[in-house]
């Protein structure tokens, strides 16, 4: 099933340089002695790496800094435009931020993670720290439950299993059994809300696009603060925007 993964035992050598690119990364740029201690690996092992890495141009050196080298941008933009869901939503999703005046995000999911894989800011739209190509957890997001909602049980309890339901804020849900009431009440109405549950002070509602087998491929979700996106507009208006929005881009789909 697209999604799943076997976890046969990784290759050390590809291990310690994903793992560089991504402490690279979350830095925002990294030196070889932070590289080496965060790593604890010896420090010509580090060296040797990071010169293939820069050698491929996956990473560059500006001084005594190592950043990740716009080569990544290339890979991310050409696996961006592999999924048919970013060609056939990209419009509403512009729309739909036009229409609220609020962020709107298309979310898709890969291995159990979410990929914010598309986002537009509307009028009023708020700063958040979520970015394109962002990867996180899926029982945080409205999205994210969305998603999850479509899944059988077992595939869900697979996402847990490897994933953990790791809190952002003191409101997201991070124990198994209030997850699946959740999820049968999203899976009951349709769409999912987030209040407060990956961002403090944030709601959010977002709906799944399925596909032929009722398996979500991806959602979409509108978010704002809490002091806007709230009573009516969060419970009603907003949910019977998204799964107009929705229904269409999965008839889209269904054509591709």
């Amino acid at each position: 099933m697209e999604g799943d993964r076997e976890h046969p035992r990784p290759v050390q050598t590809v291990e310690t340089a994903s793992t560089l690119l991504e402490r690279i990364k979350e830095r925002g740029g990294a030196t070889l002695p932070e590289l080496t201690a965060e790593l604890d690996l010896a420090k010509s092992t580090v060296h040797r790496h990071l010169g293939t890495l820069e050698e491929l141009d996956f990473v560059v050196r500006d001084g005594d800094e190592y950043r990740v080298g716009l080569r990544m941008l290339d890979f991310g933009i050409h696996a961006r435009e592999q999924q048919d869901v970013f060609h056939e939503a990209t419009d509403t999703v512009d729309e739909l931020a036009a229409e609220t005046g609020e962020k709107v995000w298309l979310i898709t999911h890969e291995h159990g993670r979410s990929v914010h894989l598309y986002g537009a800011t509307g009028k009023r739209s708020v700063r958040t720290p979520a970015r394109e190509g962002e990867q996180g957890y899926l029982h945080q997001l409205a999205a994210g439950k969305a998603i999850l909602a479509t899944f059988p049980r077992e595939r869900v309890e697979r996402v847990v299993d490897e994933h953990g339901l790791p809190a952002a804020t003191d409101r997201t849900i991070t124990d198994t059994e209030p997850l699946f009431e959740e999820l049968a009440a999203v899976r009951e109405r349709g769409f999912a809300f987030n209040r407060g549950e990956s961002i403090p002070r944030l709601n959010a509602v977002g709906a799944a696009i399925t596909d032929d087998e009722g398996e979500a491929v991806a959602a979409i979700s509108v978010s704002g603060p809490s002091n806007r996106v709230k009573g009516d507009f969060l419970t009603k208006e907003l949910p019977d925007l998204l799964l107009g929005v929705t229904n269409e881009v999965e008839i889209n789909l269904s054509y591709t």
